[in-house]
């Protein structure tokens, strides 16, 4: 989570730290190392001849790439997406590693003709070995947002694609901004004084994970506690996954209030407020993100936030009927017309130029959104704004120290004068052979195949320029807050005004625009594990680039294989009742395609639109943090008041496709753990709570996958009221998704 800041002193995971942290200046020494947090976390010493990057590191590490993509991309279509961490890859291949590391013989072979030799079995499993293989796994952890335009494309625009033109977009996005990541080494990765904070925690699990593991009599290894925990969740996730669904979204209101619109929407936690819900799932609860990860202050942030925007906000805008909401459904993500029924948006787009036809808009309607929907896009504005002021308050003396100390001759810490004593750094052509030869690709993605992606040679270049600019002052940020600000809203919002009336060029620009920064900065922050690791420079590079075409490959696959055989897949309308391929995220990606880039923000968000007043939210961000900041510096002995961070609080940029039983299970288990569990049994949490997590999220995946292929894909599935197939989204609350507005007529509400 964004804000998540380590104090002034170094802090175990969990503890709830400051937003600031101190800079030593002290003469160079052979041990100078300028931020306290990484002298007691990271070694200052360095082992040249350990074994890196060997066969069991490969083999490792391309399996649990390819495996993390296929589960991620396999899940991220269902209701309830499940996201496998690489923390899973990073336990479980540590047995089997020392398991390979005592069985694969250690003869040498030969390579005939070049002289070159190796090992099946170079000694000891190593911990950089482990790290190479996590960095792998990361590859097909990270998930791959281009593959969205793909699936949007063949499922709910039901146009077709080129199957190449898919690939290179995919490659292209992911891959564009290694390019220029090798430019800004020196300031974020060489520079000690950009220590990458959201590391710490991998750091000491590795080193934690290779020491040696004394277990008390009767007790449980982490290994053993992984495994345990693993069959306990696999097990039971048959019960929500295949017999008994409706305990993933039990709404307790709306069995009492069965014909009530009101009460329906109060208790409904997947369409309504989520009064009174809840899940027996771990699938439900991991759907924000991993509750056991995030800490306490944060997930005490965030809940502030739901509770204001879902219990408050939101509701004020809705029966004050602000926007028309009454038309429309409470909570959806869906668009619709001024009659309350879903945008039919091929009444808009010209089929020929898939563009908008401005006849077709101007006889239709504008288009409208959900109350909550419109809200959260306001929130999304001030979100932006919130962050670059919290930024600049709390961290622009420091950051501001830190650049100038970057930009001069800095002073070299202990970790990069091992680096550069013990390790060949990699040559900048190898950066520029990436950026030359992948632009090159974009291009031919963009401009070639009939030019379906709609974005222009121009449009390209605007976008590369764009996340150029924004690579190093956000990879700085990010870098020593662990805030990493989103172009998504700039993006959309840029390319809706300069290209309106595009879809696929807008989410095209997005994700150029966008993610090539984001995966420059993923790129430099693996760069700075394995600097702090010592891992040889040119084997990380290897490693994630590689890793990186691979996973970019199985999500691909993977989406391609389930668009083309899972019947109306993530076209809600059409899918069977109670069918689990609902495409959460890609329905959200979808209608901001329609919003940002068929309509535009010209007719959405300006005086032609319906929510012109919602810029303002730009100015509420950049005040919004002014009072928590000055009530700070006024009263230092509220330690609390340091706590509060205003770009959290306004965290609900998640709902949808999130919903609000997913917020209250999340908030739930996590306060539980973070909370309660680490401040009465602090042991216990620093040595299983992780392990826990993941055990759990890996035994609903494999579980998931078991059934889908033994039962789900031969048609075998059972019928009774625990389906929750009752057309309301699973949970038994039908009206929720009513309008109450007089005289909107939709199929299966009652007229007011």
């Amino acid at each position: 989570m964004g804000g998540d800041i380590a104090g002034d002193k170094y802090q175990p995971p969990g503890k709830l730290p400051l937003h600031n942290f101190e800079v030593e200046d002290v003469e160079e020494a052979d041990d100078f190392c300028p931020i306290e947090q990484v002298e007691l976390t990271v070694a200052a010493t360095d082992d040249p001849s350990m074994a890196v990057l060997t066969f069991r590191a490969w083999f490792l590490g391309i399996i649990s790439c390819v495996l993390l993509a296929f589960m991620n991309q396999f899940f991220g279509y269902r209701q309830n997406p499940i996201g496998i961490d690489s923390v899973v890859a990073q336990i479980v291949t540590l047995p089997i590693g020392r398991f390979m590391a005592r069985v694969l013989p250690t003869t040498t072979f030969v390579v005939p003709l070049t002289g070159w030799s190796f090992t099946l079995n170079p000694g000891p499993f190593t911990i950089k070995e482990h790290v190479l293989i996590t960095i792998f796994a990361n590859c097909g952890a990270g998930g791959v947002y281009a593959l969205s335009i793909v699936t949007i494309v063949k499922a709910l625009y039901h146009r077709p694609i080129n199957p190449l033109a898919a690939w290179l977009l995919v490659l292209t996005t992911q891959m564009l901004g290694y390019g220029w990541a090798g430019i800004f080494r020196r300031f974020l990765v060489d520079s000690p004084y950009m220590w990458w904070p959201g590391k710490m925690t991998s750091i000491s699990l590795f080193r934690t994970m290779h020491e040696e593991e004394a277990r008390k009599k009767g007790g449980l290894s982490r290994q053993q506690f992984f495994l345990m925990v693993f069959v306990i969740s696999f097990a039971y996730y048959v019960v929500p996954s295949y017999f008994f669904p409706l305990i993933s979204n039990i709404s307790v209101l709306c069995y009492i209030w069965k014909d009530s619109i009101l009460v329906q929407q109060l208790g409904s936690g997947l369409q309504g407020m989520g009064i009174g819900s809840f899940a027996l799932d771990w699938a439900t609860a991991s759907m924000v993100t991993d509750p056991i990860s995030t800490p306490g202050f944060a997930i005490v942030n965030v809940l502030i936030g739901f509770f204001l925007v879902m219990y408050v906000m939101t509701p004020i805008n809705y029966f004050n009927n602000i926007f028309d909401a009454k038309k429309f459904p409470f909570f959806t993500s869906h668009t619709f017309d001024n009659m309350g029924h879903r945008y039919n948006i091929s009444r808009v787009i010209n089929q020929a130029t898939f563009s908008l036809d401005m006849d077709g808009y101007n006889s239709y309607s504008k288009l409208h959104l959900s109350t909550f929907f419109a809200f959260n896009y306001g929130i999304g504005f001030a979100k932006l704004s919130a962050t670059i002021v919290h930024v600049a308050l709390y961290h622009g003396k420091t950051i501001w120290e830190l650049w100038i100390k970057t930009k001069s001759n800095m002073k070299l810490d202990v970790h990069t004068r091992l680096m550069k004593k013990n390790y060949d750094s990699v040559p900048e052509w190898w950066f520029h052979i990436i950026l030359i030869l992948v632009f090159g690709l974009s291009l031919f993605a963009c401009e070639g195949f009939g030019k379906q992606l709609q974005l222009p040679w121009w449009g390209l270049i605007f976008a590369c320029v764009l996340a150029f600019f924004f690579t190093l002052p956000v990879g700085i940020i990010q870098a020593t807050t662990s805030i990493q600000i989103g172009l998504n809203i700039i993006t959309e919002m840029l390319i809706g005004y300069v290209y309106p009336g595009r879809p696929l060029a807008n989410v095209a620009f997005k994700t150029y625009g966008y993610i090539s920064m984001a995966q420059a900065l993923s790129f430099l922050a693996d760069f700075k594990l394995g600097h702090y690791m010592k891992i040889p420079p040119k084997s990380m590079f290897v490693a994630q680039l590689v890793g990186t075409v691979v996973a970019s490959s199985v999500y691909l696959g993977t989406g391609w294989w389930l668009l083309d055989t899972v019947p109306n897949i993530c076209d809600v309308a059409a899918l069977p009742e109670g069918s689990p391929w609902t495409c959460p995220d890609d329905n959200v990606f979808y209608n901001a395609s329609i919003i940002w880039g068929v309509i535009g923000p010209m007719r959405m968000f300006t005086s032609k639109g319906v929510y012109g007043l919602l810029n303002w939210w730009f100015l509420v961000g950049a005040v919004a943090p002014l009072p928590a900041y000055f009530l700070s510096r006024r009263y230092p002995e509220k330690k609390w008041l340091q706590l509060v961070n205003v770009p959290i609080i306004m965290g609900t940029g998640s709902m949808p496709p999130a919903r609000s039983v997913s917020f209250i299970m999340w908030g739930a288990v996590g306060l539980y753990f973070n909370i309660y569990v680490y401040r009465v049994h602090k042991r216990w949490w620093a040595r299983y709570a992780y392990v826990f997590s993941a055990a759990m999220s890996a035994g609903i995946a494999f579980m998931g996958i078991l059934t889908y292929f033994a039962l789900q894909s031969y048609d075998i599935s059972i019928d009774w009221w625990g389906m929750g197939a009752d057309g309301g989204g699973g949970d038994n609350c039908p009206l929720a998704s009513c309008p109450t507005a007089p005289g909107i007529v939709v199929k299966g509400c009652p007229v007011h």
